[in-house]
């Protein structure tokens, strides 16, 4: 669907993106990460035909969007991180209007009219004025707008940004069954959202790809030795773990009278059901047992950090 081909843009001496390259196949819901300044939005306006790249090509479905960039917009809905509403209006006008910039008319507007609504869930403020919306109400006015004209791409810039933890979810859920018709590219801040939202990951960093992949793959590749966190109840415990096979270290502190400890293993063997064994043979009060696991934004710090991405 996407090809993105050694694009590279520049405003003065400052490079926003540099010699980036990725594809998206079609149906695909992808996330965008990178700290402020990294290139997302750039690369977004790129995609979408609002900016036109100094270097590089981007394609839809191995045709050039520069060859007929009118066609190629016509493919992407686009909700910038600044949604650009009229609050002066109705959300019936301001989507009516939406439906004349792209040249839908009669009983084709209606039915995109109709359909926009349902699928984004405004029909109760249909007919208020922007100006009394809430900052969830206006997203999704926002986002009515811009799959009216049903299109294969959806581009989100930042969708719920300044949105509480309530408006979040909304949004999210939206995104989610708005992805399983079309191909979205989402730009988010919010590694918890981005996980739960997108089957794959984009992480810039000054302008370049620095990660891609799934977030579990992501963190798998990045993660080290295997680790454990016990906290258990018993004697002995620290020094009958050190000497079981696979463990190389084992790191104690006391919580409330109990033993936690932070086990380090090697191998990819899961080291779980040995612990739960022992915890029982030896009479342990087992209290609780997990693996750790990477997080999204220890990956994303690591991988953006000042100075360079490894």
């Amino acid at each position: 669907m996407i090809s993105v081909e050694s694009i590279t843009k520049r405003y003065g001496d400052l490079a926003a993106v540099s010699d980036l390259s990725f594809e998206v196949p079609s149906g695909e819901v992808v996330g965008f990460l990178g700290p402020n300044g990294a290139g997302k939005s750039t690369t977004m306006k790129i995609l979408t035909g609002a900016m036109q790249p100094d270097a590089g090509t981007v394609r839809f479905d191995g045709i050039s969007i520069g060859d007929d960039l009118t066609a190629a917009r016509r493919r992407v809905g686009y909700l910038p991180e600044t949604n650009a509403l009229y609050p002066e209006m109705l959300v019936s006008e301001y989507l009516t209007f939406a439906c004349e910039l792209r040249g839908i008319g009669g009983a084709d507007r209606t039915r995109a009219l109709s359909r926009a609504v349902e699928q984004t869930g405004i029909g109760t403020v249909f007919t208020r004025p922007i100006a009394e919306l809430s900052k969830g109400f206006r997203q999704r006015v926002g986002l009515a707008a811009a799959i009216v004209h049903e299109p294969e791409i959806l581009v989100l810039d930042e969708p719920t940004e300044g949105l509480d933890p309530n408006q979040r979810v909304g949004i999210r859920r939206l995104v989610n069954e708005l992805g399983r018709e079309r191909t979205v590219l989402l730009s988010s801040h919010v590694m918890a959202e981005v996980e739960a939202t997108c089957r794959r990951l984009l992480i810039l960093h000054q302008g370049r790809l620095v990660a891609d992949g799934s977030p579990s793959s992501l963190l798998e590749a990045r993660s080290g030795a295997p680790s454990y966190v016990v906290e258990i109840e018993g004697e002995g415990v620290t020094e009958h773990l050190e000497r079981l096979p696979g463990v190389t270290s084992v790191e104690a502190t006391r919580v409330d009278g109990r033993q936690r400890l932070r086990v380090v293993a090697e191998g990819e063997a899961d080291l779980r059901p040995v612990l739960f064994r022992t915890a029982a043979d030896q009479g342990w009060v087992l209290w609780e047992l997990r693996r750790e696991r990477e997080s999204l934004e220890f990956l994303f710090h690591e991988l953006t950090r000042e100075g360079g991405a490894p």
